[in-house]
């Protein structure tokens, strides 16, 4: 979220946590109301693609998108993304994420975004990342008592004892690195290590078969079973003409456009659509 720049507070303001309520434009530092605008274009979809990465992490078990986190009876704060202490219940959430995400973009205030950053580090947040999409891409990497980072595209991203698996800078805003690095989290909650350990599964199975098309139906198959795996770690239900369609499925390309839709549609009719539809 972009917040718009005023004066630091530097008294206590009149505001409780108890008075904003879910759908509110504001966070609260110290009492007083932080306006927080709309998301532009250019930052909204990198938000998305960053939850879907550190939310399919093996080790994660919650996530949320700009969740309230109640700081204190004064301060509230809702990281862009979070990981870690996201309850299934309503309200505010008491506490602070493991892993908080910013995104960064033209008309940021800076000293706004500071302040929050210290905030939630000082209530107990392991590793925040602020990634910046105004001016070369690069993420800032802040923890508590430690000097500020700055980690730059084609370097790896961690956090240790939050993520199991480290990320490329990219992943959190560019699109392919997405789908690549939520692919191989899916994957592994499925116990396979990646795409090639699939793939490879498949063409045993096709030599176990006896099939003199072993290896091409090995790795039709393995981008088969990577498909059903994707679609039902996502909560895609596949209807019974579905499974239809991805078992007689022989085109790798066809799988490879299915896979791909998989990693980002809401429902099982997105992922077999035709083009131009």
């Amino acid at each position: 979220m972009q917040q718009r720049a005023r004066r630091r507070p530097t008294e206590r303001g009149p505001f409780r946590v108890e008075h904003l309520r879910s759908g509110d434009p504001y966070e609260l530092s110290n009492g007083h109301p932080i306006y927080c605008a709309p998301t532009g274009g250019r930052a909204s979809g990198p938000n998305s693609l960053g939850s879907s990465v550190v939310g399919w992490d093996p080790a994660v078990k919650e996530v949320g998108v700009d969740t309230g986190y109640s700081l204190g009876p004064d301060t509230l704060r809702a990281p862009d993304v979070a990981v870690g202490n996201v309850p299934d219940r309503p309200g505010w959430v008491n506490g602070v994420p493991e892993l908080a995400i910013e995104y960064a973009d033209v008309g940021q205030d800076e000293a706004k975004l500071q302040q929050k950053i210290a905030e939630l580090l000082a209530a107990g947040t392991r590793f925040l990342w602020v990634v910046r999409l105004n001016g070369p891409r690069r993420v800032e990497v802040h923890e508590p008592r430690k000097r500020v980072r700055v980690v730059l595209p084609g370097q790896m991203l961690s956090a240790p004892g939050v993520l199991k698996n480290a990320l490329r800078v990219e992943a959190l805003y560019d699109r392919s690195e997405a789908e690549k690095a939520t692919l191989t989290n899916l994957l592994q909650r499925h116990g396979y290590e990646d795409l090639d350990a699939v793939l490879a599964k498949g063409r045993e199975e096709g030599r176990d078969e006896g099939r003199d098309e072993g290896r091409d139906e090995g790795i039709l198959e393995g981008k088969r079973d990577a498909l059903r795996r994707v679609m039902g770690g996502r909560g895609l239900r596949l209807t019974k003409a579905a499974t239809a369609k991805i078992a007689s499925c022989r085109s790798e390309r066809e799988l490879d456009r299915w896979l791909d839709r998989a990693l980002v549609a809401k429902t099982v009719a997105e992922v077999f659509k035709r083009a131009g539809r």
